[in-house]
């Protein structure tokens, strides 16, 4: 027997998870979201939590087709999606889109491209502690996102993630080696002059995310990435030194750091040398639909702890290169063994 439609069966939100769904509609109807999942699931089963929702048994409860339903729940697509396509674990996205959601927080699973709300102005970045960041007096944040569409339009998910991955690793090891050497000019100091306005020196225990230090680089990391996604930079870089000297020129003429930099011509050399030539890298790890042990509270599990020891490391140091280093939203990156140094520099947790 199929569930009784509920009274106020509240649509989804694009790319939510069903256990997000479950339980803002649960929070509406004051009911527990555990009541609400054993109607979706098999109902002759004696662990429901564990099992997927069925389409058809959503669809009585909440009276709107599969069909409809899974054009904004991904769990419930058939085929399913490419699992690759979207990051591993869900996270919350625009705080003000999702203001439009009744019942509580809007737990997405985001694709990999998807960094900034352009329409609100507003910074999601990869996962880390929820502390959403309006990017409005950095117009060039949402600019880049925009342009980061283009290059997945381009290049295709994988590459343009890959890429950017690879960019943001440079950005961040420019930055670090930029504040070792206390040089401030060019794009460190654009940097610097970012970080002051979105974690003000006299703020930083409310304002402090890692989040947003990748949102202080995206501009530039966007501006060089399709330098490491495209075929053509990628088969130049590989190539003689003289071909390798242009695509060096290129990255130079994009973000604008120093030419004399000789941290950052031999990170270029290292991964000219180890990943160039080499097939693109897909993400270490995939999302598995279907569980409802995803839900808001499994955002938070374990990152204030880690929150807390990154925010104490940069209130310190306020070396904000060295600590996106530290994040878990590029150690795909890492495992390539092209980095110049080690993260063991950190005294902190990664997110």
């Amino acid at each position: 027997m199929l569930p009784r439609e509920l009274p106020d069966p509240v649509p989804p939100a694009r790319h939510e998870l069903i256990a997000s769904y479950l339980d803002r509609l649960a929070a509406l109807h004051g009911v527990s979201s555990y009541s609400l999942w054993k109607q979706v699931t098999d109902p002759a089963e004696p662990n429901p939590a564990d099992l997927p929702a069925i389409p058809e048994r959503l669809a009585a409860l909440t009276g709107r087709s599969a069909h409809a339903l899974a054009g904004a729940l991904p769990e419930l697509r058939d085929p399913q999606p490419d699992w690759a396509m979207f990051r591993h674990l869900p996270q919350v996205g625009c705080h003000r889109c999702d203001a439009r959601h009744p019942g509580g927080r809007v737990v997405r699973l985001l694709p990999h491209h998807r960094y900034a709300c352009i329409r609100h102005q507003v910074w999601i970045g990869p996962l880390d502690i929820d502390r959403p960041a309006d990017v409005h007096k950095i117009p060039e944040i949402t600019k880049a996102q925009q342009r980061h569409l283009r290059t997945v339009h381009r290049f295709g998910w994988n590459a343009a993630h890959d890429g950017l991955l690879t960019a943001f690793v440079f950005c961040a090891q420019l930055w670090a080696e930029i504040h070792r050497m206390s040089d401030q000019r060019h794009v460190g100091r654009l940097w610097d002059s970012r970080t002051d306005l979105l974690i003000p020196p006299d703020n930083i225990w409310a304002t402090y995310s890692t989040s947003k230090l990748f949102a202080v680089v995206f501009p530039e990391a966007v501006r060089i990435a399709p330098l490491f996604a495209s075929p053509y930079w990628r088969q130049t870089a590989g190539s003689s030194e003289v071909e390798r000297s242009r695509f060096h020129s290129e990255l130079i003429d994009r973000i604008g750091y120093l030419r004399e930099n000789d941290q950052a011509v031999e990170l270029i050399d290292r991964w000219a040398t180890g990943r160039a030539l080499q097939p693109l890298r897909e993400p270490r790890l995939t999302y598995t639909p279907g569980r409802k042990r995803i839900t808001t509270a499994h955002l938070t599990l374990n990152r204030g702890r880690r929150h807390g020891k990154s925010a104490h490391w940069f209130a310190k140091k306020r070396q904000a290169g060295i600590t996106i280093l530290w994040h878990s939203h590029i150690k795909n990156a890492f495992l390539l063994g092209w980095i110049v140094s080690g993260r063991q520099e950190v005294p902190t947790g990664g997110q």
